[in-house]
């Protein structure tokens, strides 16, 4: 079983531990480097004045003459004491003569530490000889020493130069001391002002959130106030498109539900009539009777199958578009719309050329609207099915001689459940069926416009294209 944190953190915190510590990180790597830099060159230049002083004595050591006489130097006791006596140490720094015999001498502030060490005495005789440039720790304490030795015949002298290196870098330590507190001050405030902007940044997830908590299966009415123009602005947008396409398909299945309700309920109640008020002892009655009850449970069956075909509109395999002949496939609803009933069938006009659709939905949608118009005319009328390019667009229509559509229902004809009262069957998802069909291809379905003294309709499927290919 995997482990889970109980604690709670939310994405401001993240944003503003993550720019806390990359800033924590960024300026420890800075101070880091600055020390390395400073700190090489504090010894550089304990080096150089070190260097610089040797140099001065060897070349003292060169000329061998005393300036003050004139006259070579007695010994090399007497020329490091000149040295000495004619120099002026740097800041942390002791000029040292140490005589063949007798107790070293030395220039600059004196240092206790070095006074009382006896490592630093050794470490002077180790180098009598040859010579050099060592490290000594001494209580804590850092020194770097350079010895000289100066002979003269048998005799012989050493030139000793201390330097402090833990007091040359102390002002370098109070630096980095001073850069602390202000680098961590530093992340401090950065992690304010990224805890403020994330909080600025994150708001409308916040609000989306927040407004996502408040809806109910009952109330998708809640929506954010798209404000800023950037990514979470259009996730906003987004957001509040997605609830609208909810609200509206949530509304449309209720409607359905309430609708498929209303209409089961006439045959269930015909059926039950029936079967009560049936005797089972007269045969004519039983046969009337199974044949009434037949019926009801065939339209009940087709009501099922079409509500079953309107709630496969939503999935993305309701249309599967291939490239068709339109010519063709005018003329194959033509030939199966002959077989509904004896009406004087026509082509109307058709188009060559190919087109991308679902051959069987179209076919589908053009049958329902045959039957449509088989409907509302009579034996003999005439119904006229054609195909043509218009616009930019594919139109296939299906047109009748018949009664035509009640002005009161032009508006809503394509709503669910909408007939005319003098319908004489079906439950009006005829032409909703149709309008999915064509919302699938990216189309629309549309009712021409009624003309004076022409009885009947038109019905039109407009499909965009690139006109005939």
């Amino acid at each position: 079983m995997r482990w889970r944190p109980t604690v709670r953190i939310s994405v401001r915190q993240r944003l503003t531990a993550a720019v806390g510590l990359l800033s924590a990180a960024a300026l420890l790597v800075v101070g880091a480097t600055l020390y390395v830099i400073e700190s090489r060159g504090v010894e550089q230049r304990v080096e150089d004045a070190i260097a610089q002083e040797v140099d001065e004595l060897r070349r003292l050591h060169a000329e061998g003459v005393d300036p003050e006489t004139g006259v070579p130097f007695a010994s090399p006791d007497r020329l490091v004491t000149f040295f000495l006596s004619r120099n002026l140490p740097e800041r942390d720094e002791m000029l040292w003569a140490f005589p063949q015999t007798g107790q070293p001498s030395f220039v600059g502030e004196a240092d206790p530490v070095l006074a009382r060490s006896t490592a630093f005495p050794r470490l002077v005789r180790e180098l009598a000889e040859t010579g050099g440039l060592r490290d000594l720790r001494i209580a804590g304490e850092r020194y770097r020493v350079a010895v000289q030795p100066v002979t003269q015949g048998a005799a012989s002298a050493s030139f000793v130069v201390t330097s402090d290196l833990t007091a040359a870098r102390a002002p370098l330590r109070e630096l980095m001391v001073t850069y602390s507190i202000l680098a961590a001050l530093s992340v401090l405030v950065i992690a304010a002002i990224a805890s403020w902007l994330a909080g600025r940044l994150l708001a409308p997830v916040t609000r989306l959130r927040d407004t996502a908590h408040g809806i109910t299966e009952g109330d998708l009415s809640g929506r954010l106030e798209v404000t800023g123009n950037d990514d979470l602005t259009d996730l906003q947008r987004t957001f509040n498109a997605m609830l609208d396409r909810l609200e509206e398909a949530f509304a449309s299945q209720r409607r359905l539900l309430d609708d498929a309700a209303h209409e089961l309920r006439t045959p269930l109640t015909v059926l039950r009539g029936h079967l009560e008020l049936l005797d089972p002892h007269d045969v004519q009655d039983v046969q009337s009777t199974r044949a009434l009850l037949t019926d009801e449970i065939d339209r009940m069956a087709r009501l099922v199958s079409d509500l079953l075909l309107l709630a496969k509109v939503e999935r993305p395999d309701f249309v599967r578009p291939e490239t068709h002949d339109v010519e063709a496939l005018t003329l194959g609803v033509l030939e199966r719309a002959r077989a509904l009933s004896g009406r004087a069938w026509v082509l109307d006009g058709v188009v060559r050329g190919s087109h991308v659709l679902d051959g069987q939905r179209i076919t589908q949608a053009l049958l329902q609207l045959a039957e449509n118009a088989v409907r509302h005319t009579d034996v003999g009328d005439e119904i006229g099915i054609g195909s043509r390019w218009h616009d930019g667009s594919l139109e296939l229509w299906v047109r009748d001689a018949g009664t035509g559509v009640p002005d009161e229902l032009r508006e809503r004809v394509f709503e669910r459940f909408t007939q005319d009262e003098q319908a004489r069957e079906g439950f009006g998802l005829g032409l909703s069926i149709v309008t999915a069909i064509a919302e699938a291809h990216h189309g629309h379905v549309m009712l021409d416009p009624a003309t004076p003294g022409a009885p009947g309709a038109t019905f039109r499927l407009v499909l965009p294209g690139e006109g005939p290919a």
